[in-house]
Parts: structure tokens; sequence; C-alpha cells
């Protein structure tokens, strides 16, 4: 359905959001303009009562702290057809504080409404990214795959999951939207749910090794009922060499995810002949737990909350 664009406050006014919807803004409400500040609408009638509504500026966008940016695209998407000029860095570039990131030329007409949107655009974007990049740099060179859609709206799930591979270089996302706009499939193993359903390990990961499709990697969640390292090597025998890892997200109420439980699996899964095991850690992961993971012998990581709940670079 159209939305028809807010030019005068008057349209402010008259505008009905409904009921009977999401609370979160459609794309034409955003196109229309109806999640900015209210005072660029002021803005509009001012200027334009004062003959300056068209008048030609140049707008910097820049960021208190340094980041990697990201979100430009939607950016654009949004001010396609307006006629103005946009120069701004790549999608995971690096920057300064408050060094220049976007520049937009032309008439006030044609984008001064948009400021609070393109603005939260590339803020929200950029810090995902930033905290997504901590996260890579730290493995140095293991997969890093975001984990982190449960954390946020769902409105706003494919931008970070993007955001998060493109520009993050995460290797890999969870939710599907936002790793298929990444230009990936997305991943991800085995929840809880599923295994305490069935109400055994073993059995789903028959079942889960089954209907895959060969070469595609067969990863186990052990956490669920028994002994982690125990549960990885009753896998590793029924699986032998088509498991592709394990993946250990000990909650904390057990003592969470530690170097020495990634230690225990990894000797007990080499003692056994299952060195081609790979162990996948997740729950609470952040760039100082991956430096001393990678050290026990993880192998990749699921991160979730860090990037989720990364500040916006504003």
């Amino acid at each position: 359905m159209d939305s028809p664009r807010l030019n005068r406050l008057s349209d402010v006014a008259a505008f009905e959001p409904g009921t009977a919807r999401l609370f979160s803004a459609t794309h034409e409400e955003i196109l229309s303009g109806k999640t900015t500040d209210v005072y660029f609408v002021k803005t509009r009638d001012i200027l334009d009562a004062c003959g300056r509504l068209d008048a030609p500026v140049v707008a910097e966008i820049f960021a208190r702290q340094g980041g990697v940016f990201a979100g430009i695209p939607e950016v654009v998407r949004l001010l396609e057809g307006s006629g103005l000029e946009i120069l701004s860095l790549k999608e995971g570039d690096t920057f300064g504080p408050k060094e220049v990131v976007t520049r937009i030329s032309g008439p006030y007409s044609a984008f001064g409404m948009y400021e609070t949107v393109i603005l939260g655009m590339l803020a929200s974007s950029t810090g995902w990214a930033t905290a997504a990049r901590e996260c890579v740099d730290a493995a140095e060179g293991r997969p890093v795959l975001s984990f982190g859609a449960r954390h946020v709206h769902p409105a706003v799930s494919s931008v970070m999951e993007r955001a998060a591979v493109v520009a993050g270089g995460c290797a890999g996302a969870s939710c599907i939207l936002g790793a298929k706009l990444a230009g990936i499939e997305p991943r991800g193993t085995i929840p809880h749910a599923a295994i305490l359903l069935a109400g055994d390990t073993l059995q789903i990961a028959k079942v889960y090794d089954g209907f895959l499709p060969k070469g595609e990697p067969r990863i186990i969640l052990v956490d669920t009922f028994h002994d982690e390292a125990e549960e990885s090597l009753r896998i590793a025998s029924a699986l032998g060499d088509r498991l592709s890892g394990v993946r250990l997200d000990t909650p904390s109420e057990r003592g969470g995810v530690t170097p020495e439980l990634v230690r225990e699996v990894r000797h007990r899964l080499d003692m056994a002949g299952a060195s081609h095991v790979d162990i996948i850690v997740s729950g609470g992961i952040n760039p100082e737990r991956i430096r001393v993971l990678c050290e026990a012998g993880a192998a990749s990581f699921g991160v979730g909350s860090y990037i989720a709940h990364a500040a916006p670079r504003d």
C-alpha cells in the first residue's frame, strides 16, 4: 500500500498509522518520511515560507568514535532518483573519530527531511559491523558466525546480520533474510529444543545426518543432556568421518563454555581418533573470550549478543 510522503506539518496531523499492524515501520513508511523527527517536517514549512527550501547544501556525516563503516547501500536506495551527489566510504572501510564518512550535495528539499533516517541507517549498521570486526580480528582467521537475530527486533535483525557479514567480516549468519541479503546461505546447527523434544542427542544427530545434503557440514550441539566430552565421543563414534564438528553452548548455570572444557573435549576427541572434528563455541562470546578460547582449541565461534548489543556509531 502506498504511503503518502509527509511534506508539511499538516500531513503529520492527518497521518493515522492504524492499529491492526506490527509496530515496525514498513518500507513505504520509511521512504515517505514517517520515521523522521517531526522537526524536520516543520523545517520544510519554515524554509518554504522563507523561500529557502531548495537551497543548495553540502551535508557531511561523521561519528564521534571510529569504527567500521556500513549501511550506505540503504541510504543510496532511500535517496534514489533525487539527483543528489553522494560520496562515501565503502562498506567495510575503517574510519577514525570525527572523520567524514559520507558527503551529500544537492538541494535541501531533496533530502533534509531524511536526516534522522540517514543517520540511523549508518549509525546502527556501523555499530554492528564494528562489533563483528572486533570478533573477527580476535579470531585470527577462524570463522565467526553472527547469531544475533534473537537479541534484536525482527524488523532490524536482517540489517544487523547483513552488516556483520558484508562489512564486519563474519563468515556466516543464522538469520535467513540477513544471510540472503549478504549474498550467502544462512548457517546454523541444531537448537536445544529439537534435542529436548527427541530426548536424545544421538538420535537427532543420526536423523540430521540422514537428511542433510552431501557436503553440508554435520555440526552437532552436545551440551543438552550429558557431559559434553562424553556426548562428543558418542556422536563422533556414530557419525565417523561425516561429523564436521561439535558445538559447545553450555549455559552459565552449568559453568558456561570455559577454556578447560574446550581443552578437555579437544583432548578426548583427539585420543579417540576424531581429530578431524572441530569445536565450535557459542554463548556469551566476545573478543576477549574468543582470544582465550582460540588458545584452548576452539575452531570457530557463534557470536550473538556482543554484535546485537553494539552501540550505534553516532
